[in-house]
């Protein structure tokens, strides 16, 4: 994004409340928090944190939960630090990101090393499976189109515009898909159910497409939702 996009960005409606990304002990913290620093003025900053501390995470405006790696390592961590069952109690607009976005759903049939399923949030009725490529590359890395509805997230977004993806498994196009792209076969690029949002692409990677759906992010309260959240325009 150039300075000049920030800016403009940074310069829309002031950022209302606070802003809080769950430390899940993933990698991608940093980056997460870096992308929606570059949106906001140095008083908005200070209303924004990364921690893992329940009562800070429950008195949100908003919550983003992030992850990289595994489902089942990101879910372990969610359960040693007891925040399972805060992140099923939120009401406040919440974002999965990446595999934050696969532990919003009801299980992942990334084993790892295990034998089992991995049973994650249960938000968003829909399961996560390996991404059918059609003999395309796995992992799906790089920039993809995607299709989106008109979910508020996706507020000054477009059809066909490109996002960055590095993934290998996926959610199924069904009834709480708000975006799809296609890799071999088409795959949910977001889901969303009530105040749950989950996209599976990064969109802190993805320049000022993903820059602007962060700020609409930050621009969405309790307050904001949702006249078009199951809006689904894929059909498979």
């Amino acid at each position: 994004m150039s300075p000049l996009e920030s800016n403009k960005l940074t310069s829309d409606a002031s950022i209302e409340g606070t802003t809080v990304i769950i430390d899940t002990g993933c990698a991608n913290l940093s980056s997460v928090r870096y992308a929606f620093e570059r949106l906001m003025s140095a008083d908005e900053r200070k209303k924004l944190s990364v921690t893992d501390d329940i009562a800070a995470i429950k008195a949100a405006t908003r919550v983003v939960l992030p992850g990289v790696g595994t489902a089942g390592a990101a879910m372990a961590s969610l359960r040693n630090k007891q925040l399972v069952e805060v992140i099923k109690s939120l009401s406040q607009p919440v974002l999965g990101v990446c595999l934050g976005m696969q532990m919003l759903t009801r299980l992942s049939n990334e084993r790892g090393a295990t034998t089992e399923d991995c049973q994650c949030l249960g938000l968003i009725p829909t399961d996560i499976e390996e991404l059918d490529s059609k003999g395309l590359p796995l992992p799906h890395m790089g920039w993809n189109q995607i299709t989106p509805s008109e979910h508020p997230i996706f507020d000054g977004i477009s059809e066909g515009d490109y996002v960055y993806f590095v993934h290998s498994y996926r959610a199924p196009i069904g009834e709480f898909t708000i975006a799809c792209a296609e890799h071999g076969e088409q795959f949910s690029a977001a889901i969303a159910k009530d105040n749950f949002i989950g996209l599976q692409f990064h969109p802190e990677k993805s320049a000022t497409v993903g820059a602007r759906m962060l700020k609409n992010f930050l621009n969405m309260s309790t307050d904001t939702f949702f006249q078009n959240n199951n809006s689904n325009q894929c059909e498979a």
